[in-house]
C-alpha cells in the first residue's frame, strides 16, 4: 500500500483511515487520529486481556518483537531500545541521569517544544551552565550554528529533529557526526520526525519519540534509544522490579541493574500501548519511509506555494531538501488566526493554532501521507 495507492481509492482510504469519513485532519504534528488497524491492534488486545492475564494475552515475544521493529525504524540495535513512553518522560531520564560535572555546559535551543527544554535548564541546579542556540529565524537551525556556539567545556547538545513550529529539520546525521568528533552527546527529540522522515540514530547518542504524531500511534507509547557505550554513564534514576534484577520477585542485598536499555524500563509496560506502537511500526514499514517522506515534501511545497499566492505569510517557504519537512505554518494579515482556526474547524478541518515568542499566532498544517490533493485543495479554497 503506497500512498498514492491509498489517496487514489476513497474506499481503502476510509477503511484504513476512518477519520477521513468526517474531517479533513492536517495536525498530526499535534496528536494524531488512529488508523483502523492500530485502534484494532489495541481492541484485540483489550478484548484477549478480559479472558486471561493482561501480560499472558500478549503473544510469546510480542514485547521483544515490538522493540526489534522499533530498533529497525531507528536503524539501532534492539538492545538500546527501552519502551518508556512519552517524549517528555525519557528526555528527563536522560538529563537528570547523566554524570555532569560542575562547569560544564549544555547547548540547547530555548524556542524548541518545552519537552526538551526544561529537563535541561532544571540542570542550573547541579552546576551545569545551560546556554540557548542563537539562531536567525525560528528553528531554522544549521550545522554551523552549532558549531561556532559550542567550546571546550560543552558536555552535551540537545535538539529536536525537527522545529514543532516552523518546520525546519535539523540535519542530524550530519551535526552528530560533528558532535562525535569532538566528544560531545548528541540528545535528539525525534517525535517530529519518525514516521515521516528519515529518523536514524547515526551520530546520535541520545533519542526519544513518542508515537502519537507522525508514527500514528497512541499516546504515551514511546521509544528511548540510548547508545550501548553510553549505557553504564546514563544511571537509571528510577528503580522498580523491571529494571532491577530480583530473581523470582526476591528483593536482593544489592542494586544491581538490566544490562540493556531495558535498564530504563522500571516496571510494568504500558501493553496496551505498546500493542498500539507495535502496529503503528508495522504500517510504517508496510507503506515504506521513502514513500511517506516524498509524499510529505511534495505536499508542503504545494502548500507554501498555494498559501503565498493567496497573500499568506508562511515560515520558511522552501526550505533545502534536507531540511524540508511535514509542517507549514502561516499566518494572514490583517486577519486574527485564532477566529480562522475556529472557522476551519467549524468546516471540519482540523490544524493547529501556535504561538510564538512574540506572542503572535499562526496556523499549523501538517498533513499526512493519507491525505489527498482535494483535501488540501479544499483548505485553499476556504482561506
Amino acid at each position: 500500500m503506497t500512498p498514492a495507492e491509498l489517496q487514489a481509492n476513497e474506499e481503502l482510504r476510509r477503511h484504513e483511515f476512518p477519520v477521513v469519513g468526517k474531517k479533513i485532519f492536517l495536525a498530526h504534528a499535534a496528536v494524531c487520529p488512529l488508523p483502523r488497524r492500530v485502534a484494532d491492534a489495541v481492541a484485540a488486545h483489550l478484548h484477549t486481556a478480559t479472558l486471561d492475564d493482561q501480560q499472558a494475552a500478549l503473544s510469546p515475544g510480542f514485547v521483544a518483537e515490538t522493540r526489534r521493529a522499533a530498533a529497525r525504524a531507528l536503524q539501532a540495535q534492539p538492545e538500546e531500545i527501552a519502551l518508556v513512553g512519552p517524549t517528555s518522560l525519557a528526555l528527563s531520564y536522560i538529563a537528570a541521569g547523566l554524570p555532569w560535572k560542575r562547569g560544564q555546559n549544555i547547548l540547547v535551543y530555548h524556542d524548541d517544544y518545552p519537552s526538551n527544554v526544561y529537563p535541561w535548564m532544571a540542570l542550573a541546579d547541579r552546576g551545569v551552565q545551560v546556554r540557548f542556540l542563537n539562531v536567525k529565524e525560528l528553528g531554522r537551525i544549521r550545522v554551523f550554528d552549532v558549531q561556532g556556539q559550542v567550546d571546550e567545556d560543552t558536555r552535551l547538545v540537545a535538539l529536536s529533529s525537527c522545529h514543532f513550529v516552523s518546520g525546519w529539520r535539523v540535519e542530524v546525521e550530519s551535526l552528530g557526526r560533528w558532535l562525535r568528533g569532538r566528544g560531545i552527546w548528541f540528545c535528539v527529540d525525534a517525535i517530529q520526525t519518525l514516521g515521516a522522515f528519515r529518523t536514524t540514530v547515526a551520530g546520535v547518542d541520545f533519542l526519544a519519540a513518542d508515537s502519537h504524531k507522525w508514527l500514528l500511534g497512541p499516546c504515551g507509547a514511546g521509544v528511548l534509544y540510548v547508545r550501548k557505550e553510553l549505557q553504564a554513564a546514563l544511571q537509571p534514576i528510577v528503580h522498580g522490579w523491571h529494571n532491577v534484577r530480583g530473581p523470582n520477585f526476591v528483593a536482593q542485598d544489592d542494586i544491581s541493574f538490566r544490562h540493556d536499555a531495558r535498564r530504563y524500563e522500571v516496571g510494568s509496560q504500558n501493553l496496551l500501548g505498546l500493542a498500539g506502537l507495535s502496529a503503528a511500526l508495522s504500517l510504517l514499514e508496510a507503506v515504506g519511509g521513502e514513500a511517506i517522506a516524498s509524499d510529505l515534501a511534495r505536499k508542503r511545497a504545494w502548500l507554501a506555494k498555494a498559501l503565498q499566492e493567496h497573500g499568506c505569510e508562511v515560515l520558511l517557504p522552501s526550505p533545502p531538501d534536507a531540511n524540508t519537512s511535514g509542517i507549514i505554518t502561516f499566518a494572514t494579515p490583517g486577519h486574527d488566526c485564532a477566529v480562522l482556526h475556529a472557522r476551519l474547524a467549524e468546516a471540519g478541518i482540523v490544524t493547529s493554532l501556535r504561538t510564538t515568542r512574540d506572542e503572535r499566532r499562526w496556523i499549523r498544517l501538517s498533513p499526512h501521507y493519507y491525505n489527498t490533493e482535494a483535501e488540501l485543495a479544499r483548505v485553499i479554497e476556504l482561506l
